[in-house]
């Protein structure tokens, strides 16, 4: 559906989109309970990484708790996965 980027972070892999269409049409997405996820669990990542269009990848959730290395931003509490995680899909 037509949509404009209203504010972007490429460091961060975010856009706010605007799409102008009625509240009847739209619903929202269904985001896990992050304190539910357990080691296994299957993991789904779809978007546009390196500029290709309407790709999926797909892996499970292998570490919880984790914390990036010094020097990456200090983000702790990571879930990890061994999906294919790349700059357009993340």
């Amino acid at each position: 559906m037509p949509a404009t980027v209203v504010l972007d972070d490429e460091s961060q892999d975010l856009a706010v989109v605007k799409v102008s269409v009625s509240d009847a049409v739209l619903s929202p997405a269904k985001l896990a309970d992050s304190s539910q996820v357990r080691a296994g669990d299957p993991v789904f990542a779809i978007g546009n990484p390196f500029g290709l269009t309407n790709t999926v990848t797909a892996g499970i959730v292998s570490g919880l708790d984790r914390n990036s290395p010094a020097g990456t931003g200090g983000l702790k509490g990571m879930i990890q996965t061994d999906a294919a995680v790349n700059p357009g899909n993340s």
